[in-house]
């Protein structure tokens, strides 16, 4: 494979540039100071962005790393020229070149619509302006923390600990926070048989993060204990207002899809009349819910018997809300994200951004956005959230 690399010179190019020249990657580096390119990476061919559309030609890829970074104190106007216009004159340029595919490299940053500093607006207008690109196949990636055999930014007090120290510390760290690897940037960029989204998340994930888990699975068990201590009475009480308004369980057993899709028995108050088709949500008239039911979807109160689920350890409190398995096409695109090999919660981010089942591919996104970003910090702003009513349910057909 033939890549052109810009921004070679920072951290992320220092550390993915021996990585892409390692696996029989040709390269080319650009950059306004090619000499300064040049005595860091003796014996790989460079030239100045004046220079892409000659040296450049014909070359499979170019991953674009030039950026003004987040905690740059530099005003507003320069992140928008170097992360908006400059990157849509290397594109330019690249399609001129014969580039067939351009990949934009972006930070998690630019994913939260509350974060209004200038590095996420700008990362976010190139994005959209770069989807709307035509003649080359465009691609933005999104990065949390970045490392590899050294941390940077604020991890590179990392640096100063012995490894015995260090190692551990940094397990904690990205328990808190996502964070990725160079290496699986690597891995991507050259992978032919990687499936291309115009949107991309990559992380480490928590699969393998055992403080991460452990940390999650006190949070699941504490939330059992007070539920079941400060809010068995009222339970109870929901118990006995569900029978009473209307014949039929409290307590209402549903077949779910689980981890590993794996089907599993999910329970919940009872908010619909006996004999409602077992569907989707969405899919189901407003006529079936119960004056109670109204109240405990509106207050999420009918959530709360998934205790025992989360004490079974087939659910958590944050993750995907579990489906049906008739949603076929939910659980398809499910597994192609591979948000099945995540545990379903009670809540999550796809339900506090008002995402509901009646769009399955959206749906799958950003729980493969959950699972790209998942974190303890993640996980309370979800909790929170939630707490806070933010996020409708699924609603009903009409």
């Amino acid at each position: 494979m033939r890549v052109v690399v810009t921004g070679a010179t920072g951290f992320v190019g220092r550390q993915l540039v021996p990585l892409l020249a390692d696996a029989g990657a040709e390269l080319l580096l650009v950059g306004r100071q090619p000499q300064r390119i040049a005595q860091l990476f003796p014996g790989l061919a460079v030239c100045g962005y004046d220079a892409i559309e000659r040296q450049g030609a014909g070359f499979d890829l170019l991953v674009h790393l030039a950026v003004v970074n987040n905690d740059a104190d530099e005003p507003a106007e320069t992140f928008f020229e170097v992360n908006v216009r400059q990157l849509l004159e290397v594109a330019g340029s690249a399609r001129r070149a014969g580039i067939g595919r351009f990949v934009n490299v972006s930070s998690v940053h630019a994913l939260d619509p509350g974060n209004a500093g200038p590095y996420a607006q700008s990362k976010r207008e190139a994005a959209r302006l770069l989807a709307d690109m035509e003649g080359i196949e465009t691609q933005t990636v999104y990065l949390p923390a970045v490392y590899g055999d050294r941390w940077s930014g604020a991890l590179s007090f990392l640096n100063r600990l012995p490894r015995w120290l260090a190692r551990p510390a940094f397990r904690l760290l990205a328990a808190l926070k996502p964070t990725v690897h160079v290496s699986r940037l690597a891995a991507f960029l050259i992978e032919p048989a990687v499936q291309r989204e115009e949107e991309t998340v990559l992380s480490d994930g928590q699969g393998r993060n055992l403080t991460y888990r452990v940390l999650r699975r006190a949070v699941d068990l504490g939330f059992v204990a007070a539920v079941t201590v400060l809010l068995g009475w009222a339970m109870l009480l929901v118990w006995v207002l569900v029978r009473i308004q209307s014949s039929g369980p409290g307590i209402f057993a549903q077949k779910r899809v689980g981890r590993n899709g794996e089907v599993f028995t999910c329970y919940k108050f009872r908010t619909m009349k006996t004999g409602t088709v077992q569907a989707g949500t969405h899919e189901v008239s407003g006529e079936a819910i119960t004056d109670i039911g109204r109240f405990l979807r509106r207050t999420k109160l009918d959530e709360l018997p998934q205790v025992w689920n989360i004490l079974r350890n087939e659910m958590s409190l944050v993750g995907p809300r579990p489906c049906l398995p008739v949603q076929r096409q939910l659980v398809e695109a499910r597994r192609r994200c591979g948000v099945l090999k995540l545990k379903p919660g009670i809540t999550g981010l796809a339900q506090v951004n008002d995402i509901d089942m009646s769009d399955p591919e959206r749906l799958a996104r950003w729980d493969a956005r959950y699972g790209a970003l998942q974190s303890l910090l993640l996980d309370l702003r979800i909790i929170l959230a939630t707490a806070r009513g933010r996020g409708r349910g699924d609603r009903t057909a009409g």
